[in-house]
């Protein structure tokens, strides 16, 4: 690994950079947020650009990089306020998880349309009596002839109103075992029996969370991803860039904090003084950046090990990058409020609304007590706790 990035990602850098400056925070995404439409100016012109698909293959219009390179893309967005959430469902997790188990038919149908961002897959795992124990999931999936029927509920999925279709995960009875265990299916959002109902969240967020039911969707052979008999082997593929990605919004978040209260702390004149000079000022900025950075570290880490195919390792280092800059953002985020004093708080600087989003970080994709829970049993070897 390399802490010196090449030629071509220095530019993917700038250009992802430029595109943003096109679509400010304030005068675009936050008035956006709080009508709670989604940026699709933004994502349109980052599809065509090929920005959302540079993860995917060449043959399917993708760019044929990797991860490093589309958590590039989310960090640079996010950096100007501008960060896309369905990029970590739609070309990361959905992307990945087709190209690696997906048909040549299922590749020919969605991985060019989620390249170019023509079309969108969202993910549907989370359960309301599961939680973070995917083990527990009760939608369900049984064969009728050719076809198969799904019956279930799933919560907070993400964007469903955007999507042609949810990558769906349910479980199958093992008639050898009379066990259920879990497989993925495309659902189109128009199919018979599939319905969806907004959730009303407390915070400003362009993306809309949904409670979807799934009552009897009959859908045919071809929906199935992958093996119905390794389908949480395809399942943890997703997982690891839905992490990375995580961490490389929650990184540019922090950027862009840190940015804000910079520049406000350099023109901000108190008792003829500009108030970044002061170290009850400057002290905790300079400690935002250190963590920001460290994160982003541990972020790139992630990526290159994913791209490598070191899995376990990749495991490891994306639920400590998710950790750290979910950490690091929400301190950026607190003190670039408290540098602006109370005008931090008001509707025009646009801070405390952008606070309250990266709270996220803390819960999803996966809460920071399920990462320290990995990281004591998986990288300390202690006792599984439960």
């Amino acid at each position: 690994m390399s802490f010196i990035e090449t030629d071509e990602q220095k530019s993917l850098r700038q250009a992802v950079a430029a595109l943003a400056s096109k679509y400010p925070y304030l005068d675009y995404v936050l008035p956006k947020a709080r009508n709670h439409e989604p940026l699709r100016e933004l994502w349109d012109e980052a599809g065509k650009l090929g920005f959302l698909g540079v993860n995917l293959p060449e043959e399917y219009g993708g760019g044929g990089a990797g991860m490093y390179e589309l958590a590039l893309v989310m960090e640079e967005l996010a950096a100007q306020g501008a960060g896309l959430l369905l990029m970590v469902v739609s070309p990361a997790i959905c992307g990945t998880i087709i190209t690696r188990y997906g048909t040549e038919e299922q590749k020919r149908e969605w991985l060019t349309k989620l390249a170019d961002g023509s079309a969108t897959m969202v993910f549907g795992i989370t359960e309301p009596d599961a939680g973070s124990n995917s083990h527990q999931i009760t939608t369900t999936a049984r064969r009728d002839g050719g076809d198969w029927i799904l019956n279930g509920r799933k919560v907070y999925i993400s964007g469903v109103d955007q999507a042609e279709a949810v990558l769906i995960v349910a479980r199958t009875e093992d008639h050898r075992t009379g066990k259920l265990k879990p497989a993925l299916f495309i659902v189109p959002t128009d199919a018979p029996g599939f319905e969806k109902t907004a959730q009303e969240m407390d915070i400003i967020e362009p993306d809309t969370q949904f409670t979807l039911f799934l009552d009897d969707v009959r859908l045919p052979a071809t929906a199935l991803v992958g093996s119905e008999d390794a389908a949480l082997m395809q399942l943890f593929a997703g997982l690891n860039p839905e992490r990375i990605m995580g961490a490389a919004m929650a990184v540019g978040m922090g950027r862009y904090a840190l940015d804000r209260a910079v520049a406000y702390a350099r023109e901000r004149t108190v008792w003829k003084t500009p108030i970044g000079a002061h170290q009850g000022i400057a002290h905790p900025l300079a400690q935002a950046k250190v963590e920001v950075e460290l994160a982003k570290l541990m972020m790139q880490k992630a990526a290159v090990l994913y791209d490598t195919g070191d899995e376990m390792g990749a495991a490891e280092a994306a639920n400590m990058a998710k950790y750290a800059a979910g950490e690091a953002s929400i301190k950026a985020l607190d003190q670039a409020v408290q540098t602006h004093g109370g005008a931090g708080l008001t509707k025009e600087v646009g801070l405390a609304s952008m606070l309250a989003a990266a709270r996220i970080a803390r819960i999803a994709p996966v809460s920071r007590e399920m990462v320290l829970n990995f990281v004591a049993q998986h990288s300390l070897g202690l006792p599984k706790s439960y």
